[in-house]
C-alpha cells in the first residue's frame, strides 16, 4: 500500500508572509474583489513553450502549500487559475525532457518528476476543497496534463475557441497523473477510456455536452464570465461549497491508483520503440516549430 504524500504541518507555524512566485506562477489578489486570488502561469523562459517543467511543478506546489499556511488574511474564496500564453492554456508535460530520461535510461528520475505531478494535482483536487473554489479559465488548447489540472478544479469556463484533448496515445504513452479518475467520475470508465486514446481534439461545446466544463463564454470574454460566475455563487456561498466538499468527498482522488499509474507509465515510457521515439520527437519539433505554441517572454 502506497502512503499518501505528507505536507508541511502549519497548525504551530507562526504567520509568514505569502511567498512569491516570481518565474512563472504569479498569484494575486486584485483590489475590486479581494476575496479571490488569480493565479497565472507564464511560459517557460528558455523555450516558450506553455508546458509542466519541473520547475513549474515546483512552483504551483509552493502555491499549494502556502495556500494551507496561516495567513494574516483571509483564505482565498475563489481561486482562478489561467495561462499567460495566448493559445494555450497548456501544452501538457515537458517532452523534451521525457525523452532525456528516456535516452539516458534514468527511469528514477522521470518516476521522480511525474510523483511531483501526482503530488501537486493530489494536493489541488483534494488538499483546497475545503478551503477554496477553484475555477479553470481556459483560453485556448489544454492538452495532456494541462487538460489534467483543468478537470482537477471545482468549475471550468472556457472560451468559444479553446480545445482540449490528450495526445499522449500518439507516441505509444497515456495521461499519468489523474485523467482516469477525474473524467471517470464525471461520464464513466469506458467514455474516460475513448478519450484518452482516441486522438481526438474536443471543442469546447463538445465537452460543455458532454459535462465536461460547466461554461463557455465569447473569446476575449473569459475574465468577465469568471467575474459573473463569482458573484452569482456568492449569493449562496455557504451552502454551494458545502455541496462542493460533498461532492469532493464522493468522488475522492484515489493517491493510490494513482501511484500505481505512475509505475506503469514510467514501465511503459522505458520501453517505448524507436518508432513511438520518433513520434516524440516529431511532435517536440513541431512545438518548437509552432509559432502559436512557443511565447518568449520580453526582455
Amino acid at each position: 500500500m502506497s502512503a499518501l504524500p505528507t505536507y508541511p504541518d502549519y497548525s504551530a507555524t507562526s504567520i509568514a508572509a505569502a511567498p512569491r512566485f516570481s518565474r512563472r506562477v504569479v498569484a494575486e489578489r486584485r483590489s475590486i474583489d479581494p476575496s479571490t486570488q488569480w493565479v497565472r502561469f507564464e511560459p517557460d523562459p528558455e523555450t516558450g513553450l506553455q508546458n509542466f517543467t519541473s520547475g513549474l511543478v515546483a512552483e504551483f506546489q509552493n502555491l499549494v502549500d502556502s495556500m494551507m499556511r496561516p495567513a494574516a488574511v483571509e483564505p482565498p474564496a475563489y481561486t482562478v487559475v489561467q495561462s499567460a500564453h495566448p493559445e494555450y492554456f497548456s501544452v501538457g508535460g515537458d517532452l523534451s525532457f521525457f525523452r532525456t530520461c528516456i535516452a539516458n535510461g534514468d527511469a528514477e528520475t522521470l518516476r521522480a518528476y511525474s510523483m511531483r505531478c501526482l503530488d501537486l494535482m493530489y494536493a489541488w483536487s483534494t488538499r483546497l476543497k475545503s478551503r477554496t473554489t477553484s475555477i479553470a479559465l481556459v483560453q485556448g488548447r489544454a492538452l495532456g496534463g494541462g487538460f489534467e489540472m483543468v478537470l482537477s478544479t471545482d468549475y471550468v469556463i472556457a472560451e468559444e475557441r479553446s480545445s482540449f484533448g490528450f495526445p499522449e496515445i500518439m507516441f505509444g504513452l497515456f495521461p499519468c497523473t489523474g485523467a482516469m479518475g477525474l473524467l471517470a467520475h464525471r461520464i464513466g470508465a469506458r467514455a474516460a477510456e475513448r478519450m484518452m486514446t482516441n486522438k481526438k481534439i474536443y471543442t469546447a461545446r463538445e465537452l460543455l455536452d458532454m459535462g465536461l466544463i460547466d461554461e463557455i463564454c465569447e473569446n476575449g470574454g473569459g475574465e468577465l464570465a469568471v467575474s459573473r460566475y463569482i458573484r452569482e455563487h456568492k449569493k449562496r456561498q455557504r451552502a454551494l461549497f458545502k455541496i462542493q466538499e460533498s461532492r469532493a468527498r464522493h468522488s475522492r482522488f484515489d493517491y493510490e491508483e494513482g501511484v500505481q499509474v505512475v509505475d506503469d507509465w514510467v514501465e511503459l515510457a522505458m520501453a517505448l520503440t524507436p518508432d513511438e521515439l520518433r513520434h516524440m520527437e516529431m511532435l517536440v519539433l513541431l512545438q518548437k516549430s509552432d509559432p502559436a505554441a512557443k511565447r518568449r517572454p520580453a526582455a
